[in-house]
């Protein structure tokens, strides 16, 4: 068995009917030429063939006893693929606004938990010809790092198909099989959790030395009387911090990454800095048409990965940070200048902490704790009153530099679907993809629709036209330029 670390049971505990944790991608695929086969049999045989290689596609949930520990993984020997793995067909005439509206309805169901936490679908019947194919996995499973890795088990970097050992046979006690009893969880629980104070008592010298360089960060970023603050306040209450419902809106966009690199290069910021101004000027304008632009500037929740160099296991290491989106200024360039600024600081802060923010840390009968607090948080109403962290959640995750190829089809597109919560209507998760940098907007329905998604994509598109307009910086002057993509998300999907 596989426990859980308390970040991955985080995303069980806190999933109700109305916020389910599972992050997705939809991927368009250009057939081969003169392909009469049947895609979603040879997607289906491919897929089978390959379960074994990622353990988040073969192994399901083991609850513990009265839910006092977090539940353990546990393989599962009868996997139904013609469950996982399923067929649709647009109606005429198959326009991209049907599948994203397709892709929305789909992302807003519950996984089953008697079963792995993943499902697929081959959507046929686009009006270009390409073929979609929508994917999600439950966020307790796979970060968007180790979602990138998965998808280097699924995919292959050329048309011909690799062919991959087959799995071993599964030896189990007593020659039949394997079932989990009370006493062994118990024991399990017990032993992992002591496993974790352990382990936690043995990082407090650590954690003392990163707060105190994590101090010494934050004493630096002390700004003078009248410049603009680094250390940010609470965010104003918008539209975007309201409770929500099951039901989800999706826009997507694309944009060449090379020329989001040559765009910050020439303006002084990073990919992350132009992404995130992109957002900062389509929601002042998305607000500011309704009248519900606050005076004061909105915040950004951007997590951050805290991943070190080669690890790739399929477990969730990741944090928040949050980023000031400078509305309140009017001049582009001062607000990109603020902007870039804001995220810098934030991120050097979390270089330091790293050590302690990654710790798996214990909490006895959090199951029942942490789902008794989401249901009272969606029920309550109180993540419409409550005082806000931020707005907005931004995501930039890197991903495949290359074009993949799935059962012999070359996948065009690769848009992030990712996770809304209460008090976080609204979820802008962006992904590299060979050469393209892809855009993914998924909200609560209630509070976007999804006409109101796409307006929010055409004004991501002004946005960046109107950066692009902004005069470039001194070529002398040091900047962090064009950097990859740095944060991680709770979007991006498993390919």
């Amino acid at each position: 068995m596989d426990h859980l670390s308390s970040m991955d049971a985080s995303f069980l505990h806190f999933e109700t009917p109305e916020t389910p944790m599972h992050v997705g991608s939809l991927m368009l695929f250009d057939l081969p030429e003169g392909y009469q086969g049947d895609y979603y049999e040879d997607v289906k045989t491919m897929l089978g063939k390959r379960l074994h290689l990622s353990a988040m596609m073969s192994r399901k949930l083991a609850s513990m006893p009265f839910e006092l520990a977090n539940p353990v993984w546990i393989e599962d020997e009868d996997i139904d693929l013609d469950y996982h793995v399923r067929s649709l067909t647009l109606r005429r005439p198959g326009t991209m606004a049907q599948l994203e509206q397709l892709v929305a309805r789909l992302h807003s169901s519950l996984l089953d938990r008697s079963r792995p936490l993943w499902e697929m679908y081959v959507i046929e019947g686009l009006e270009n010809g390409q073929v979609a194919f929508y994917s999600k996995a439950h966020h307790s499973g796979v970060d968007g790092k180790a979602g990138v890795e998965l998808a280097k088990v699924l995919y292959d970097v050329t048309p011909e198909m690799r062919e991959v050992p087959p799995p071993r046979r599964r030896r189990t006690a007593g020659g039949g099989g394997y079932q989990l009893g009370v006493a062994e969880l118990l024991r399990a629980a017990a032993e992992n959790t002591a496993q974790q104070y352990r382990k936690f008592a043995e990082l407090l010298p650590t954690a003392a030395k990163a707060f105190g360089a994590a101090a010494t960060v934050l004493a630096s970023q002390r700004t003078l009387p009248g410049q603009r603050a680094l250390n940010l306040g609470l965010a104003p209450r918008t539209i975007f911090n309201d409770s929500i419902t099951n039901q989800r809106s999706f826009g997507t966009l694309s944009v060449p990454l090379a020329d989001i690199k040559a765009l910050g290069k020439r303006v002084g910021g990073t990919v992350n800095t132009i992404v995130m101004a992109m957002c900062s000027i389509a929601l002042h304008r998305f607000l500011k048409e309704r009248n519900l632009m606050p005076k004061e500037a909105l915040i950004a929740m951007v997590p951050v990965s805290l991943r070190t160099e080669g690890d790739d296991s399929m477990n969730n290491q990741v944090s928040m940070v949050r980023v000031d989106l400078a509305t309140d200024i009017d001049d582009l360039a001062a607000r990109f200048k603020a902007i870039h600024a804001s995220s810098e600081a934030a991120k050097a802060v979390v270089r330091e902490l790293k050590p302690v923010l990654s710790v798996d840390v214990p909490i006895t009968g959090s199951p029942w704790l942490m789902t008794g607090l989401a249901s009272l948080l969606g029920r309550s109403g109180l993540a419409s009153r409550q005082p806000a962290a931020g707005n907005v959640l931004i995501s930039n995750v890197p991903g495949p530099p290359m074009p993949l190829y799935m059962a012999g089809a070359r996948m065009a597109h690769y848009y992030p679907v990712s996770i809304p919560y209460h008090g976080s209507a609204l979820n802008i998760t962006v992904q590299s993809y060979a050469g393209l940098l892809e855009f993914g907007l998924t909200a609560c329905r209630r509070v976007l629709s999804q006409d109101e998604s796409h307006e929010i994509v055409g004004h991501l598109q002004a946005a960046l036209r109107a950066i692009e307009a902004l005069p470039p910086v001194d070529a002398t002057a040091p900047s962090a330029t064009a950097s990859a993509p740095v944060s991680a998300s709770p979007s991006p999907p498993p390919g």
